[in-house]
Order: C-alpha cells, then sequence, then structure tokens
C-alpha cells in the first residue's frame, strides 16, 4: 500500500513538471547529443483542439472558482427522532438499508459527520446541500433530511437560517428544501446553476465543496474517474453514478461537485469506504438526472414515474447461453404484481424484456429507466422474447408507488423466530448434472420453510458445495420451480430437461428458484 501510495505522488509531480515544462516552450531531449541539442524545446503532436479545454492556470489553483461559488454551499443541520440503528451495505457510506418498520434516515447518530449516538429521544445530522435559486431553494440528499423534524442552514457567512422540506425522492436519493427564516425576508442568495451540455471527460478535474465531518467550508479537487457506476442499491434503478477521485467524505453528502468553470456536475451522495473515510472513491449523482428530479420536486413535491407493476433480473450472458440465445440481452420477468398493468396487459413470468418503445435495454437498471419516463396512463411498447419468438406488448404505464411501500413486499415473510418443528426428511433423488438433491414439497417441509400453499416445484434437500449451484448460493428449503421455462415437478422432468440441454449442445440449464416465496433465475453450469 506504502509503495502505490507514493506511486501516485511521484507520478502526480513528473506530470506537473512536464505540462510547466511545456507551457514555458521550455523541453530537453535525452541522450548524449550536447548542450545545443538540449535547448531545443521539445514538440508534442496534438491530435485535433482540446474539446474541454481549462482556463488558464486552472490547474494551478482552484482558489477564484472556490471563491465564486463557495457562498452557494451550505451547511445543513437535522434534528430527527432517535430510532434503532440502520443497516448499511458494507464499505458504501451514504445509503441507508431500512429495515421493515423502519422509516428512511432513522439511524444511530452516525450519518453524514455527526457523533456519538445520543441517549435521549432526539438525534442530530449534518450534511451539505448548495442554493440553486436566488429565493432560497437549496438541493441536498434525501438520506439527509428524511424524517427531518427540524432543518436548519449555515451559511458561508455564518447565518444560521431555518429551511423546511419541499419534497424528497428516495429513488434517486436527492431532496429539496426551501429556506423560510423570517431573517433571511427579501434575501438574495448567491446560488449555481447545473451543468448538462459541456460533459468533462473521464480524467477532468472535478472540485468539491462541503461539511465533512461538520466542518464546513471545506474544498478538494480531483478528476472524474467514471461514468456510469452502479452502486447495486435501489437508487442505481434510476441513477448511473459519475465516479470522482476528489476526497469526500461523511457529511459531504448533497454537495455539489463542480467543473472547473464553477458549474454543478453531479450531486455528491456516496463513497466507497472499508474504513469509514475517503479512499478516492466518491460517486455523485450526475447533473441532467438531478436538474430533472429537482424541477419536479419544487413543482410538485415528489417525483412521478411510470410503473408496470414486474419483478425482473438482469438476462445475463450465462442466462442466455442456457437459453441458446447468446446474442440477447434485457431483463427476465420473474413475477408480475397481480392486477397490475404488466398482467393486466399479458406479460408472463420468464418474458425476456428487450426493448421499451423502440429503446434498445441490456439490463434491469436501464429498463426501470426507460419505463419510469412514461406519465401514468400512456401506453409503454414492450418488446418481449416469449418461448424464443419476438412479440410485442402493450402496456397502459401505471403510477409507480414510493421506493418504501415497493420493499415492504420483500419482507413479508413470518420472521417471528419460533423454532419450527424439523420434518421427517423427505423422499430424495440426488441429480448429480445439477449438484442437487431433490424430492417433493410435503406439509412439514411448507411450515419448516413456510413455502406457500401455491408454489409448486421440487424441494432443494442437499447442495453439493464445490458444485455451480453450491457457489452461486443455492440452498436447503429452496424449490427447483421450473428449468429453462417448463416447470418440473418431478426429478424425471428434471432429468429430461438437462438431457434436453445437452442435446442441444448447452453446457447450461436456467433455472427458476423459489427462496421465502419470491423467485430468482439462475444459471447452472451442467456437470459432466
Amino acid at each position: 500500500m506504502t509503495a502505490r501510495k507514493s506511486g501516485f505522488i511521484v507520478g502526480a509531480v513528473a506530470g506537473a513538471g512536464v505540462a510547466a515544462a511545456a507551457l514555458a516552450g521550455v523541453g530537453m531531449r535525452m541522450g548524449t547529443a550536447g548542450a545545443a541539442e538540449a535547448q531545443q524545446p521539445v514538440r508534442v503532436a496534438m491530435a485535433g483542439t482540446p474539446a474541454f479545454a481549462p482556463p488558464p492556470g486552472a490547474p494551478m489553483s482552484f482558489a477564484d472558482i472556490f471563491e465564486k461559488v463557495s457562498p452557494a454551499v451550505v451547511q445543513i443541520n437535522v434534528t430527527s427522532k432517535a430510532s434503532q440503528p440502520t443497516l448499511r451495505i458494507p464499505g458504501l457510506e451514504g445509503f441507508d438499508i431500512v429495515p421493515r418498520g423502519r422509516k428512511p434516515g432513522q439511524g444511530q447518530g452516525q450519518e453524514d459527520g455527526e457523533g456519538e449516538a445520543p441517549t435521549g429521544p432526539k438525534q442530530q445530522s449534518a450534511g451539505s446541500g448548495f442554493l440553486i435559486s436566488a429565493d432560497g431553494y437549496i438541493v441536498t440528499n434525501n438520506h439527509v433530511v428524511a424524517e427531518a423534524d427540524d432543518i436548519q442552514v449555515v451559511l458561508k457567512d455564518g447565518r444560521e437560517l431555518k429551511a423546511t422540506l419541499v419534497g424528497r425522492d428516495e429513488g434517486t436519493d436527492l431532496a429539496v428544501v426551501k429556506v423560510v427564516d423570517p431573517k433571511a425576508k427579501g434575501s438574495d442568495f448567491p446560488y449555481v446553476n447545473f451543468e448538462n451540455q459541456a460533459k468533462p471527460r473521464v480524467g477532468d478535474w472535478v472540485i468539491t465543496i462541503g461539511n465533512p465531518f461538520g466542518l464546513g467550508g471545506t474544498a478538494t479537487a480531483g478528476i472524474i474517474s467514471a461514468y456510469n457506476r452502479d452502486l447495486g442499491d435501489n437508487t442505481s434503478s434510476f441513477v448511473n453514478y459519475i465516479q470522482i477521485d476528489a476526497p469526500i467524505n461523511r457529511g459531504n453528502s448533497g454537495g455539489p461537485s463542480f467543473d472547473i468553470y464553477g458549474r454543478v456536475i453531479g450531486v455528491n451522495s456516496a463513497i466507497y469506504s472499508p474504513s469509514g473515510g475517503s479512499v478516492g472513491i466518491g460517486f455523485a449523482i450526475p447533473a441532467d438526472i438531478a436538474e430533472a428530479t429537482v424541477k419536479q420536486l419544487i413543482s410538485g413535491g415528489k417525483v412521478v414515474r411510470g410503473y408496470i407493476g414486474v419483478t425482473i433480473q438482469d438476462f445475463s450472458a450465462e442466462m442466455a447461453e442456457a437459453q441458446g440465445i447468446p446474442n440477447v440481452k434485457g431483463a427476465i420477468v420473474a413475477e408480475l404484481v397481480p392486477g397490475g398493468p404488466g398482467a393486466k396487459a399479458g406479460l408472463l413470468p420468464d418474458d425476456i424484456l428487450t426493448a421499451v418503445n423502440g429503446q434498445a435495454v441490456t439490463n434491469r437498471s436501464e429498463l426501470t429507466r426507460e419505463v419510469a419516463k412514461a406519465r401514468p396512463g400512456e401506453n409503454i411498447r414492450m418488446s418481449v422474447l416469449r418461448d424464443g419468438k419476438p412479440r410485442t406488448i402493450d402496456v397502459k404505464s401505471g403510477t409507480r408507488p414510493a421506493e418504501g411501500q415497493l420493499g415492504l413486499a420483500d419482507d413479508d415473510q413470518d420472521k417471528d423466530g419460533g423454532a419450527a418443528p424439523t420434518p421427517d426428511k423427505p423422499a430424495s433423488q440426488s441429480i448429480a448434472a445439477l449438484g442437487l438433491s431433490l424430492g417433493p414439497i410435503d406439509a412439514a417441509s411448507r411450515q419448516t420453510y413456510k413455502i406457500d400453499s401455491e408454489v409448486k416445484g421440487l424441494l432443494i434437500t442437499a447442495v453439493k458445495g464445490d458444485s455451480d449451484a453450491g457457489e452461486k448460493g443455492l440452498a436447503k428449503g429452496d424449490v427447483l420451480s421450473s428449468i429453462n421455462g417448463s416447470a418440473v415437478n418431478t426429478t424425471a422432468e428434471v432429468n429430461a430437461a438437462v438431457a434436453s440441454a445437452k442435446k442441444a449442445g448447452r453446457t447450461s440449464v436456467l433455472v427458476k428458484v423459489i427462496r421465502q416465496n419470491r423467485p430468482v433465475f439462475v444459471p447452472l453450469k451442467i456437470a459432466p
């Protein structure tokens, strides 16, 4: 680790030296040719005019930019009800996984820069935000102000002003608050603008300003590291994050990332950090997504999205190979909301969705974003692959429920913790090709594993640890429901499905597994 850090420092210094020499028109050739040759300038061939050239002196100092934009950046102090600890994605700071019965934003006093967990009924937390209008509208993260009882913003000039929540959106982790303090009456607040046109490239400078660990008014700089990052959480269905390496920490949540012209290119939202501090991997919500969301929040207090009522998974390359359609990408339907728009339109489990309104989709996040663009009541044209044959299905869009309401279904299973009786082991048969032992689902199994009466298939009674099934997490108590789209209720049907796949020259099969009464698709390699 020390060697890597040293390498980065040396590389940065060397790069700066070369840049300075080039600007001065002074260079040196390596070799034995003598002083006259050494004094000749080094000429660097440029492949065209830079598309995003910095203003003169930008790499040398960011002071002018900071002085220009920092008055629009605020510290946000929040008071809310104390509750039990929230669960976090390991290493990913800035997002909460909210258990059933817990409201978003309730935590143990470790949210974005605050101190030790409070012992009283209230807790305080701090984040960042930035003004986008002269009359006091402020953008921040949803997780900074969710369920806040009191919001106070602190300006660069030290003024502490009361603010109120205008609207928030769990789907993008964005929120808008507005200054309502009587002391601010008539104020003409400094503000900044979103930049949606001149998109910086990977490698271009980025500057962040925020409130890390409650310190306030802190500027850091770095570069754009990558675009289109998926964090693997609920917000990634609507946000393709910008990755930046400018140091940001707890408390920077909701603060702006600027380009070298002082325009907002992103809203800082999360960091990847095994230690809890900055390791140079931060994530910002892109300006175009943020601006569109903020406009809806200001106009109506919430974001309205299209909805078709399906649970989907990425249709991976491995799944496609198992189905014998190697070039197909999209999302596969695991289940449908009863009576929902998709079910009414005729979508079915196992359908592979490949495009929305003519726009190709390669994964579930892209599909969700395209569907979300529709207004409730609008027609959504879905391109579907069913039983290997393409078809088009028109779905009348519904209104997407709040993300918290969508997540409740995942926790509907009985979790009373009581010890269930151990059933007699049902008669099972080993399927060596899949590394599974399978048996019928009897009454005792349904009670033990809480399997709903409508669930059909074969109970997995054992999994070979070194098999593909074992490596992919299949476990005793799961239900094998189908193979390559065909329902299986006997081991003979399983063997027949595997034999059919082998005959077709396939090396894997796509199985549907029911776990805790929810379907999931898993491609399994066929053992020789």
